[in-house]
């Protein structure tokens, strides 16, 4: 999923709402994170080839150490003792836990049957969302809606740029989203991962920023 994944980041603000949102947003993308840094260095592999599923062309036939649901555990253990080590706030440790093992359960209902349980486990799940573009619209575009809902309701602009920035970057991927669904393959696997690494900094900063100009709401706050 693409949204489906920011959408978690965006709603989680919810039940953790001293934690920032660009924390939240790092956490949901932890997993691809992880493959595209992984990828890059030779620890697990991707292919691009068009027509594996009707939304997307690449292969997932190597990694199962960003995206496993035992390994995804063992990651999202690690960032909630990290989180809670340094910021002492225990809900946003938990939170953050349980936004890094939502990347498994979404991609789990999105992506053909190639997600692992856990490394060197030969047996693979997946509900198939990506060769269903109805059936994804609905699925990731209602959590969409729900995120986005769950954030506004849960926090409040300081000026207007908290509603600019929001509303930007809401526009940006939505758009982006809508376009994935023509099917369209990357050029290479290098073009797609070192895009990527570029990316996922620029999101992260862009999520940190709309958390400075946005503050939870009073009955928020006091979670």
């Amino acid at each position: 999923m693409f949204v489906g994944h920011f959408a978690i980041g965006f709603g989680a603000k919810r039940w953790a709402p001293k934690t920032s949102v660009g924390t939240l947003m790092f956490a949901t993308l932890l997993a691809d994170l992880l493959l595209f840094l992984f990828v890059a260095v030779g620890i697990e592999h991707i292919s691009i080839r068009p027509g594996i599923t009707r939304v997307n062309a690449l292969n997932l036939y190597d990694f199962a150490w960003s995206h496993s649901l035992v390994m995804d555990v063992v990651w999202g253990a690690l960032l909630a003792a990290a989180y809670f080590l340094t910021r002492r706030y225990r809900r946003g440790a938990w939170v953050l836990f349980a936004a890094v093992l939502s990347h498994w359960v979404l991609d789990w209902a999105s992506h053909r049957p190639d997600m692992p349980l856990a490394p060197g486990l030969h047996r693979y799940y997946g509900l198939g969302l990506y060769n269903s573009p109805l059936g994804l619209l609905i699925v990731e575009g209602g959590l969409w809606v729900i995120g986005i809902i769950l954030y506004l309701r849960a926090t409040h602009a300081r000026r207007f740029a908290g509603h600019l920035v929001l509303w930007t970057i809401i526009a940006v991927f939505t758009a982006l989203w809508l376009i994935s669904f023509n099917g369209a393959s990357p050029p290479s696997v290098h073009v797609l991962v070192t895009v990527d690494l570029i990316l996922f900094p620029i999101v992260f900063g862009w999520a940190y920023w709309i958390d400075r100009l946005r503050q939870p709401n009073e009955t928020s706050a006091h979670l």
